[in-house]
């Protein structure tokens, strides 16, 4: 028999053993060499394993580069991944237990004792033990349970229609991130072509102003004439500077969407630009063409199966519950006549007062049913606007386009004129700049025009809901990706926008 000082002295021990445990679980904070581990960790994964930049980069290239190297696509990408590793973990609880287990027991003093007479209240044996003090257990043994398995089944169901659901969400990045791409790439290209004709007109303008000021010290010109030049000049200088910072945006917004590292020198493919395509069907086909392809419907009709089986799961707990056990047992107790055995049990169980619940359950399964509708129909009519939007949106900036250009011609044509025009004297020279700065501002005019009518057909393509890369990306490299995205866009456009189901091109109506 232990001592109370030998209780007293394990009871000491196990209080230290305790409070030394409690004391890992204060928090710590990140040391500062942690964090900048990190920060180092982070950023070299950020732009680890890229193709480096050889040539000219082409819009599909930009696309394929961005949609690689995406982060935010890699993501979702990810999670696809998880969802489907999920979904075969929660496949495996189908499946029965199997429990095998080894373990000793023992104790200080006898397990045992007496019987006693129940009508005389006396003893009638002397006390005995059928027990060891310390013995080994073994065992293994099969169980499984109908609501178990059942709870699983639902599970694994919820988790694949979450893999699909993660597959929709993947496509919706995979068509924001092409159409950022699109919006981003023409006015990048536009920049490339107009920022070193803005710096050289920047700096003759700025030598103008200079001249202009020397002018009107010295008189050489009136007053009020000088000083209108002036203003058409400062005028000059601050529209080509806005301009300059937005053509400077896109560049930096490109880089960004193909998460190219820092100081990466980018040249853009400086092509002949692609004609618009002419939409070519109707209103009511580019709906319903909408409806069937756009991510977000899909993922609400997957997620409405999902908050369907949660209420399944509910209703199946309800139910009797069986349970089978079957197993083989060992006990190396020396005073049992049978040291190994197998054992078998069968149950059924039914809290009886959890179907109470039922028409409640009942209830919340219609109010579910009908509200995952209605989000459902309130998307789908939030769908339908962006592509009437998005439609109108096209055809506006297509007519902007065709604006541009004859801006453009007439500003050609005035340059032209003050070229042949120009003589020796100041105002000579300073028309022929001014002249110059409303070129060059059309020319930005019509490049934004056209980026900006590649943006709408972007926004158009992705109201629809088309899909634009294979299934597998990291498969490819960027060269291979980048022909498949072209093959892809070129045969949803033809088969789904371009030309109508009976083969008659549709002619948009002026809005």
């Amino acid at each position: 028999m232990p001592t109370n000082a030998t209780r007293f002295v394990s009871t000491a021990i196990a209080s230290v053993i305790l409070l030394s445990a409690c004391s890992q679980l204060e928090p710590k904070a990140i040391t500062e060499d942690e964090n900048r581990q990190r920060i180092v960790n982070d950023q070299a994964r950020m732009y680890q394993n890229q193709e480096p930049i050889t040539a000219p980069i082409t819009f599909y290239e930009a696309a394929a580069r961005a949609l690689k190297y995406n982060l935010d696509y890699r993501l979702k990408l990810m999670e696809s991944a998880l969802a489907s590793d999920l979904r075969d973990v929660s496949s495996h609880e189908m499946l029965p237990r199997l429990v095998a287990s080894a373990g000793y027991a023992g104790r200080n003093n006898d397990s045992g004792g007496t019987s006693i007479g129940i009508e005389d209240r006396q003893q009638s044996l002397r006390p005995s033990t059928s027990e060891d003090r310390y013995r080994t257990l073994a065992g293994l043994g099969l169980s499984w349970s109908l609501l178990d398995f059942g709870v699983a089944y639902y599970r694994t169901q919820q988790k694949s229609d979450q893999i699909l659901m993660a597959e929709e969400r993947r496509r919706k990045v995979a068509q924001n991130v092409l159409q950022d791409v699109r919006n981003a790439y023409w006015r990048a290209l536009a920049a490339q072509r107009l920022m070193p004709e803005v710096d050289e007109l920047l700096m003759r303008t700025n030598r103008a102003l200079v001249q202009a000021r020397e002018a009107e010290t010295r008189g050489l010109l009136p007053r009020q004439e000088i000083l209108a030049y002036q203003r058409a000049l400062l005028d000059s200088v601050y529209l080509l500077t806005v301009r300059r910072q937005d053509l400077e945006f896109a560049q930096a917004e490109l880089a960004a969407l193909m998460s190219l590292p820092p100081g990466s020198h980018m040249v853009l493919a400086d092509q002949a630009d692609p004609a618009l395509p002419q939409l070519g069907q109707r209103m009511d086909q580019l709906e319903l063409l909408s409806l069937q392809n756009r991510p977000e419907i899909m993922e609400e009709w997957y997620r409405k199966r999902v908050n369907e089986k949660d209420l399944e799961i509910a209703k199946a707990q309800l139910w009797p519950n069986v349970s089978v056990d079957y197993g083989y047992r060992y006990d190396s107790n020396s005073l049992a006549y049978n040291n190994d055995w197998m054992a078998t049990g069968l149950q059924v169980s039914m809290n009886l007062l959890k179907l109470l619940q039922l028409p409640s359950l009942n209830a919340a399964q219609q109010s579910q049913s009908e509200t995952d509708d209605m989000r459902r129909v309130a998307l789908s009519m939030a769908i339908l606007t962006q592509v009437r939007v998005g439609t109108l949106r096209y055809q506006l900036a297509c007519q902007e386009v065709a604006f541009s250009e004859e801006s453009l011609r007439v500003d050609r044509s005035l340059l032209d004129y003050a070229h042949a025009a120009q003589s020796n004297n100041l105002g000579s020279e300073l028309e022929v700049i001014r002249a110059e700065g409303r070129y060059l501002l059309s020319r930005y005019q019509r490049e934004a025009a056209f980026s900006s009518a590649q943006a709408a057909w972007g926004r158009l393509y992705n109201s629809v809901g088309l899909d634009v890369l294979p299934a597998e990306i990291d498969k490819h490299d960027i060269k291979t990706l980048a022909r498949e995205i072209n093959r892809t866009l070129h045969e949803q456009e033809n088969k789904r926008l371009l030309v109508t189901q009976q083969g008659t091109p549709y002619a948009p109506t002026n809005p």
